[in-house]
């Protein structure tokens, strides 16, 4: 069995950074998966990159995956945005039919639907700590920082979510990511 911890480092996040020139720390965030028996957990630093709160890479599900996220820790905002579809039902990448930027604090729970994009971000001074329910086979061959349920291939491809989350005047402010095509307006609630 594979090591259950990974660590997403700046190198590998710049390709979903609003500014992935900006300085940054060495490690945005920790993941600890806890396979088919263990919840998995996921830690956050603190601070910004470029004005932009610490995330999470995102990423949308393979299938008809449903999770759950609790927050035992900080304060964060929860990214869900749905894909607008074509005429034959199949996701536009660049097209974004729901956006939701929800602000989570310690004891609260979110559920991420099927095929919602997600991603979390720390907008407090302490460790955002989330732990969630994604069942993670750790026999695969990059289970802990990239398991096959997950597809971070759209995040990469336009470079974040719908929105950038920054710090303006020290609040969280949604700041609209120029790599997409359609996405509805949009508030932090």
């Amino acid at each position: 069995m594979q090591s259950p911890y990974a660590a997403r480092t700046q190198r590998e996040m710049t390709d979903v950074l609003m500014d992935p020139t900006a300085s940054a720390p060495a490690i945005h965030y920790y993941m600890i998966r806890g396979g088919v028996d263990k919840k998995n957990i996921t830690v956050w630093e603190t601070g910004t990159v470029g004005g932009e709160y610490i995330k999470t890479y995102g990423h949308y599900h393979i299938g008809d995956v449903k999770e759950t996220y609790t927050v035992i820790s900080g304060d964060g905002i929860v990214i869900l945005q749905v894909r607008a579809k074509d005429k034959n039902g199949v996701p536009i990448d660049d097209e974004i039919e729901s956006f939701r930027a929800i602000r989570v604090k310690k004891g609260d729970a979110i559920t991420i639907p099927p095929h919602a994009g997600h991603l979390g971000i720390n907008i407090g001074s302490e460790w955002f700590v989330t732990l969630d329910d994604s069942i993670v086979n750790l026999g695969e061959k990059n289970a802990v920082s990239a398991p096959s349920h997950a597809d971070y291939s759209q995040f990469k491809k336009l470079h974040g979510a719908a929105y950038y989350v920054v710090s303006k005047n020290g609040s969280p402010t949604l700041v609209k990511n120029p790599h997409y095509k359609k996405v509805p307006p949009a508030e932090i609630k």
